[in-house]
């Protein structure tokens, strides 16, 4: 099963998954509130980085949540 389709099986059937793919796409959305401002102050360049840290600790668990299911189907690799 390629990755793509894991992940689409995860989208429907792993509410943890659904969560943290929603969470991640709000924290998107924010970035690009900040990053369509002309000048950032001091305070929101920290926000950023707290938002890029966040974002990035929701992508690793969804990547670890794919390589469990691979895992837990017999480690079926792409074909």
């Amino acid at each position: 099963m390629k990755e793509r389709d894991i992940i689409e099986v995860l989208r429907r059937e792993n509410p943890e998954f659904q969560k943290l793919e929603e969470e991640h796409r709000s924290l998107e959305e924010k970035l690009q509130e900040f990053n369509s401002k002309y000048y950032l102050t001091p305070e929101e360049e920290m926000e950023i980085k707290k938002i890029k840290k966040q974002k990035l600790a929701k992508k690793d668990r969804m990547a670890e949540l794919i390589r469990q299911y691979k895992r837990g189907n017999g480690g079926q690799s792409e074909k």
